[in-house]
């Protein structure tokens, strides 16, 4: 049961490195491999993202259409995906929160990383990654979302014991304070 309390959770900027632990970030960057294709007239960025949809699944492509979060916002449960990743590839120019914390053990507010991911960065957490669902912000966004179909739950829910809070607090995001 998750009680009043609630310890504060800084919000960091979304990087390859930082988010490794949890999966991949999804994005046109310098440190992915790329090549040109087309006649030279398109630079493919290769291979972003490791889509596991397990062995009895295949892999979906879905849209999720996410409701604006008001900060603070106060993290009181976590889901995680045991039988395959998934994916979220922004479209709507608009920046989000990514909560995750560690594959195994349900987490506690003490695993919890907070990440800024900007319009252009999606993730892709690894399967059994502990996240939060959607965290839109500042409006009505959509994300195409690439996980598994098939047999059996792929999803369990846990609520924290201690709930962490979000807030903006100054030092991140591009003109935003975080």
């Amino acid at each position: 049961m998750t009680t009043h309390t609630a310890v504060p959770l800084k919000i960091q900027a979304l990087t390859r490195e930082a988010f490794a632990p949890y999966g991949d970030v999804i994005e046109a960057s310098d440190s992915a491999h790329h090549f040109t294709i087309n006649g030279g007239n398109t630079e493919r960025f290769h291979d972003l993202a490791y889509i596991d949809p397990g062995a009895d699944g295949r892999a979906i492509v879905s849209i999720f259409r996410g409701q604006p979060r008001t900060l603070p916002f106060s993290v009181q449960m976590m889901e995680r995906h045991p039988k395959g990743s998934q994916a979220f590839i922004p479209m709507s120019g608009h920046p989000y929160l990514v909560v995750v914390a560690p594959a195994g053990k349900p987490p506690t507010v003490k695993d919890i990383k907070v990440f800024l991911a900007q319009p252009g960065q999606g993730v892709n957490y690894a399967t059994g990654t502990w996240h939060h669902p959607l965290l839109a912000l500042e409006a009505i966004s959509d994300f195409v979302v690439i996980d598994r179909s098939g047999p059996g739950a792929n999803c369990d829910e846990v609520e924290l014991a201690v709930s962490g809070v979000i807030a903006w607090e100054g030092g991140i995001g591009g003109g935003r304070d975080v």
